[in-house]
């Protein structure tokens, strides 16, 4: 006879999932302390999960020893709770001699297998869906529902909606095992906007002042479409403290808010009423140092920037000691910080208040000075180490030194390899007795690589566009095989591809370039390849046909190689480079208004010097702070002074053969003479600013200027070079040196003559918005203001006299394509030829620089 089983409850049964019980009754067969071993598990009350699944998850195995009480039980109901999977979990046991068995009794959550939203808009029903995670399989807890529900009422509280309600209910599905449906419905109800704040008890400052320094609560007025009036309670009290600040900035550090008051009006709006003590205005007595040895108290006060008698300001003093709004601001702890003094600790102390004048002392620890001891990368899983490593600020050994750091961030933002913004400098183990600091810089890498495929009907045909840029390429690695993920990337180096072609003209071009020659220093070697063939349109009885003439053809080939070193003087922001580039032009029964004759060629030799700074950053994409200016001259030898050649003569004979209309042959072989080799010199500039305004707003200011000169006014200036303004500024197949300027509200290249002009000039302001400065995209929205013009003659020139636009745009980059953008442009001038404003245009931006 089967002997008899004993089964006890233990009264596992957990409540909550922050708290659990197990309850254990003794009786005869199950005694404490008593060593049992573990025989068989059950698992009862499943629905959809596998019994095997549940035991193996428990970590509990047949013939394992297990003595009571069990800590083991306890730890298989703490787990299986864990998963959130379950709402209830009991054990029970039953013995057998000295074997015990158990029974695992669970009750499973309910899976969410639909759900609707009611009561908003179905374009914003998507980023709930997202914000919450809500989808089918969700296993539906309380703290789910609570959290759900939490969130969607303070989303709409934020937006202004202060009496949004959510319901959210659910019912069994009984198409599915163990699910359930769930209806969440939002009412939003009216949006609550602040009809008026009241200010009681100001004297000092005016009401216009105090609401002003309310950044988020503002009174309802229909021109004021930038800040909504919308009433949020947590910013509401954030704007009362400014309140404060503002007073104290004033000199009124007593200031206080002595009541306000939130009072609701019939159409659904408030008023608000705010009644401040204002107090007396205090002044700043004297100001001393104690505890500094390694500045005099003169450098400090510069510093500081306070004098004895100034108005007292409060907020000002904080950020003098040390503001945190600014990573890199001129204040006395970064003074420190960028010595190395890492360690240091400043204060400032009220040491007494005698009428309306208050006295501080400011009181400095300065410990010992910090050098850095281990300086590591992490999250380069592409780019080699040695790529990233040249590029830190912050070696080992070296004197810890803030600005450091920062350049860091900036060096490695502008490599275009990782995601500027989450580029972190971690400080670790900071030792104040060893003297010693680690730091660690978290990278996140991104596609590095563009590829820019376009299709398009212009110029009468197709027009397809194929080009890769490769910015983290390795040309050591060209031969090896397993390096190829598609090609060898990860050394830093650029290569880029690109073919161009329609019916007309078919061109080509290659780069490459390594921006460590040598590996020692910054110095960046380059060379180009381009070469183009443009064919002729056909004419048949002096009739244009559209179709292509591949017997007449304009051939362009050129060469350029380059080296630009970073400099130490003035800083080590500045570029000095040069290049030398060679273009071979050769015409074969091909006319064009650039030159006289139809068959022969013409070469450009030309060294390029310039010098540049660049400190804009720390993201490339969308710069905040910095700037960045070149000056830059091409120049030709002049062949004019040297060659033996009666240049007055040549233009005098020209002029008139012009003029009487006769010789064709003898103008077009004098012209073959004067471009045979190119003669000129072009000096160029551009400058951009950027600057930080509040609520993330950048102001990016700009100028350019460019002028194409001749050394022998006889020789005359050369058909190449020259500058095109108007339009997207957008680069086209054309590879004769010119340059296409951009100036928003007026068609491509409308502001020059039709051969090009000689000289320009370019103004811009354009204020900047950041959408979102994500890895997988960076989005942007602009505005701006242009002027600007184009010149035949330097004698014609006027930098006052500008063709004026203004517009909106949109900047989207995404790592893969590059950047692409939009523009709405209004032209406030007249182009030559018209007698009014030219009005809207649109422009596209396609792999534009930044």
């Amino acid at each position: 006879m089967q002997p008899k089983l004993t089964k006890i409850l233990f009264a596992l049964c957990v409540l909550f999932i922050s708290s659990y019980s197990v309850a254990q009754e003794e009786n005869d067969i199950i005694k404490n302390g008593k060593v049992y071993t573990l025989g068989g598990i059950d698992v009862t009350g499943l629905k959809s999960f596998n019994k095997q699944t549940v035991v193996t998850t428990t970590g509990l195995r047949i013939g394992q020893e297990i003595s009571f009480p069990s800590t083991e039980i306890s730890d298989v109901i703490k787990k299986l709770i864990g998963y959130d999977l379950f709402s209830d979990v009991k054990v029970y046991a039953a013995t057998e001699g000295d074997q015990v068995f158990l029974t695992i009794d669970l009750k499973e959550l309910p899976a969410l297998s639909d759900f609707k939203i009611v009561g908003i808009k179905d374009r914003k029903k998507e980023d709930i869906i997202k914000d919450t995670e809500l989808k089918k399989g969700k296993k539906v807890t309380e703290s789910f529902l609570v959290n759900t529900k939490n969130y969607l009422v303070k989303k709409y509280k934020d937006d202004g909606f202060n009496n949004a309600k959510v319901t959210i209910t659910t019912r069994v599905d009984t198409t599915e095992a163990n699910a359930v449906k769930m209806l969440i419905n939002i009412d939003k109800g009216d949006k609550v906007k602040v009809k008026d704040i009241q200010i009681v008890g100001n004297e000092k400052l005016s009401d216009k002042k105090i609401k002003k320094a309310m950044k988020n609560t503002k009174e309802r007025f229909f021109l004021r479409f930038w800040k909504k009036s919308k009433f949020i309670p947590e910013n509401y009290e954030e704007d009362l403290a400014n309140i404060i600040s503002k007073y104290a900035e004033k000199g009124y550090r007593d200031a206080r808010i002595i009541s306000d008051s939130i009072i609701h009006n019939e159409d659904n709006s408030l008023s608000l009423k705010i009644n401040v003590q204002e107090g007396e205005k205090y002044y700043f007595g004297d100001i001393d140092f104690v505890g500094n040895n390694v500045y005099s108290d003169e450098t400090l006060r510069k510093v500081l920037g306070i004098k004895k008698g100034d108005t007292y300001n409060g907020v000002l003093l904080k950020k003098r000691i040390a503001d945190a709004t600014d990573p890199d601001a001129d204040d006395i702890t970064n003074l420190y910080q960028n010595s190395g003094y890492l360690f240091s600790n400043v204060n400032a102390v009220e040491i007494s208040a005698k009428n309306d004048t208050i006295d501080f002392e400011i009181r400095i620890i300065e410990g010992k000075p910090a050098y850095f001891n281990h300086v590591t990368v992490v999250g380069n899983d592409r780019t080699n180490d040695h790529v990233i490593y040249r590029e830190l600020r912050t070696r080992p050994g070296e004197l810890y030194q803030k600005t450091n750091i920062i350049r860091t961030i900036r060096e490695l933002s502008q490599l275009g390899f990782f995601d500027p913004e989450t580029i972190k400098p971690n400080i670790k183990n900071p030792d104040a007795n060893a003297g010693t600091v680690d730091v660690e810089y978290y990278l996140e890498e991104k596609g590095s690589s563009q590829v820019q495929l376009q299709g398009g009907y212009g110029g009468g045909g197709f027009i397809g566009t194929l080009g890769l840029s490769f910015n983290n390429f390795s040309l050591r690695n060209i031969f090896n095989k397993k390096a190829y993920r598609p090609l060898p990337m990860g050394d830093g180096q650029s290569l880029a591809l690109r073919l161009q072609a329609s019916r007309f003209y078919q061109t080509y071009s290659f780069s490459f370039a390594e921006p460590w020659l040598g590996g020692k220093e910054p110095k960046q070697f380059s060379v180009s390849f381009n070469h183009t063939i443009q064919y002729a349109t056909s004419y048949n009885n002096g009739y244009y046909t559209g179709n292509v003439d591949r017997s007449r053809r304009f051939l362009i080939s050129g060469v350029s190689v380059g080296l630009a070193k970073r400099l130490k003087v003035p800083d080590d922001y500045f570029y000095f480079s040069q290049a030398l580039s060679f273009q071979h032009y050769n015409l074969k029964n091909y006319t064009t208004s650039l030159f006289t004759f139809g068959d022969g060629f013409s070469n450009s030799l030309a060294y390029t010097v310039g010098l540049s700074r660049k400190s804009s950053g720390p993201n490339p994409i969308f710069p905040t702070t910095g700037s960045d200016f070149s000056v830059s001259a091409k120049v030709t030898f002049p062949y004019s002074l040297v060659d033996g050649t009666d240049w007055d003569a040549l233009k005098e004979e020209r002029d008139e053969l012009i003029e009487s209309g006769d010789d064709a042959d003898r103008i077009s072989e004098i012209d073959q003479q004067r471009f045979e080799w190119l003669e000129f010199y072009k000096v160029k500039f551009s400058g951009n600013w950027y600057t930080t305004l509040p609520k993330k707003f950048v102001l990016k200011t700009g100028a350019e200027f460019g002028f194409l000169g001749s050394y022998n006014s006889s020789r005359g200036l050369v058909p190449f070079e020259r500058f095109f303004v108007g339009g997207d500024g957008m680069a086209n197949y054309t590879l004769d040196g010119r340059e296409n300027i951009q100036l928003r509200g007026y068609p491509n290249q409308s502001l020059s003559s039709a051969d090009g002009s000689v000289i320009y000039n370019k103004f811009s302001l354009e204020l900047r918005y950041p959408i979102t400065l994500g890895n997988s995209a960076s989005i942007y929205g602009l505005t701006f203001l242009e002027g600007g013009a184009a010149f035949d003659e330097f004698r014609d020139y006027n930098p006052f006299q500008l063709k004026r636009s203004a517009g909106v745009g949109l900047r989207i980059f995404m790592p893969a394509f590059g950047l692409l953008g939009i523009d709405f442009g209004y032209g406030f001038d007249a182009i030559d030829g018209t007698n009014q404003a030219n009005g809207w245009e649109t422009h596209f931006v396609i792999g534009q620089q930044f």
